[in-house]
C-alpha cells in the first residue's frame, strides 16, 4: 500500500475533461472522486489533500485531517466566500498554459477592437464591401490593464510586443521592465490615459463593483478608437453589469468584451446579449486544463511530502 496521502477531486467542471484528466494522474496515490457514487458517504479522515471547484459545502468538514486545499482555477474567490474553512493553505492554480490562454483572449479581443472586427462581421452578414476609418495601429492605442499578478504581467507583455502601448494598474506598485504602472495613488492617470481597459483583478472587497460607471467615466474619450472599450476576464463580481449596459446605451463605452458575469451562467433575458458591439464568452478566457491542473497539485505535493515550502499559496487576508 502506498504512503503517499490519497486526494480527493471534487471540480464541477464538464464531467468529460476531469474523467480524461484522471487517467495515470496522481501515480502512486488513491484518488477518491466524489462525483462518483460509491465516494458519496465515504470517510474521509486522514486524506492530507483536496482538489476543488466549487465543491459539496460539506466536504472540508468531513476531512479533519486535511493540509492543503488547490483551487481548480487562478481565482480563490469561489473558495474564501462560500465555505467555513480549516486553518490549512489553498494554493492557486498557477501554470503556463492557463496563462498562456487568458493572455490569448485578452490579446485577441484587444486586436479584434483595434481591427473592428465586429463592424466588418455585420458588413459581411449584409453583403457590403466598404472600408472603415479610422483604422488605427496598435501603437495609437494605450491599454491600460488592471491587475499585475502572474496573469496580469504575461497579459501586459504579449500586448507590448503586438505593438500596443501598454500601462498597468495594481493596489500596490509593481515594477514591470518596459510598462508604464502605477498604483492606487495613480488610478486617475491610468485611466485617462486608457483607451481598451483590460480587467484582470482578483476579486476582494476592495475590488468588487470596481468596475462601474464612476471608473468609465475616466476612461480616455475621443482617443484612437473613438470610444473607450472595457474587457474583462478577470472576476463577475468587480463589474457592475448594470453600469455596463449603461455606459454603452449613452455611448460612454464603444465596446466590450466579457468572459465573467456577476451570475454564472449569464442569465438569457440579459441585455448584454443583444449588443452588437459586445463579446459575450461563458468563462472560458483561461479555462483550466484538467490535466496541467493535477500535474500542478502533484508537484506541491511532493514538495510538501520532501520538506519544501508550497507555492503559490493564497494570502487570506488580501484575497488572493
Amino acid at each position: 500500500m502506498s504512503d503517499k496521502s490519497p486526494v480527493v477531486i471534487d471540480l464541477k467542471f464538464e464531467r468529460e475533461s476531469v474523467v480524461a484528466g484522471l487517467k495515470n494522474a496522481f501515480p502512486g496515490r488513491e484518488v477518491i472522486d466524489m462525483a462518483l457514487a460509491e465516494n458519496v458517504g465515504r470517510d474521509l479522515s486522514g486524506i492530507a489533500y483536496a482538489v476543488v471547484w466549487k465543491p459539496d459545502p460539506a466536504l472540508f468538514s468531513r476531512m479533519p485531517d486535511l493540509k492543503v486545499i488547490f483551487s481548480g482555477g487562478a481565482g480563490v474567490d469561489h473558495i474564501l466566500r462560500a465555505y467555513e474553512l480549516p486553518d490549512v493553505p489553498i494554493v492557486r492554480f498557477v501554470d503556463r498554459s492557463l496563462t498562456d490562454r487568458m493572455s490569448e483572449w485578452v490579446v485577441l479581443q484587444c486586436l479584434i477592437h483595434l481591427r473592428r472586427s465586429l463592424a466588418y462581421a455585420r458588413q459581411q452578414k449584409s453583403r457590403e464591401w466598404r472600408d472603415l476609418d479610422p483604422q488605427p495601429e496598435a501603437c495609437d492605442v494605450t491599454v491600460g490593464v488592471m491587475g499585475l499578478g502572474v496573469l496580469g504581467q504575461d497579459a501586459v507583455r504579449k500586448l507590448k510586443v503586438m505593438g500596443f502601448d501598454v500601462v498597468g494598474w495594481s493596489r500596490s506598485m509593481k515594477v514591470i521592465e518596459g510598462i508604464e504602472t502605477f498604483d492606487q495613488a495613480g488610478l486617475d492617470t491610468f485611466l485617462a490615459r486608457t483607451d481598451i481597459l483590460v480587467g484582470l483583478l482578483p476579486l476582494t472587497e476592495e475590488t468588487r463593483g470596481i468596475y462601474n460607471a464612476s471608473l468609465f467615466a475616466r476612461l480616455r474619450q475621443g482617443g484612437a478608437l473613438e470610444k473607450p472599450v472595457f474587457v474583462n476576464a478577470g472576476r463577475g463580481g468587480s463589474q457592475v453589469e448594470a453600469d455596463i449596459v449603461a455606459a454603452l446605451e449613452e455611448g460612454v463605452l464603444g465596446a466590450a468584451s466579457l468572459d465573467v458575469f456577476e451570475k454564472e451562467p449569464l442569465e438569457p433575458e440579459s441585455p448584454l446579449w443583444g449588443f452588437e458591439n459586445v463579446i459575450v464568452t461563458p468563462h472560458v478566457a483561461a479555462s483550466s486544463d484538467v490535466r496541467a491542473l493535477f500535474r500542478h497539485a502533484e508537484r506541491q505535493m511532493i514538495r510538501l511530502e520532501e520538506g519544501t515550502s508550497l507555492q503559490h499559496v493564497v494570502d487570506r487576508v488580501a484575497g488572493y
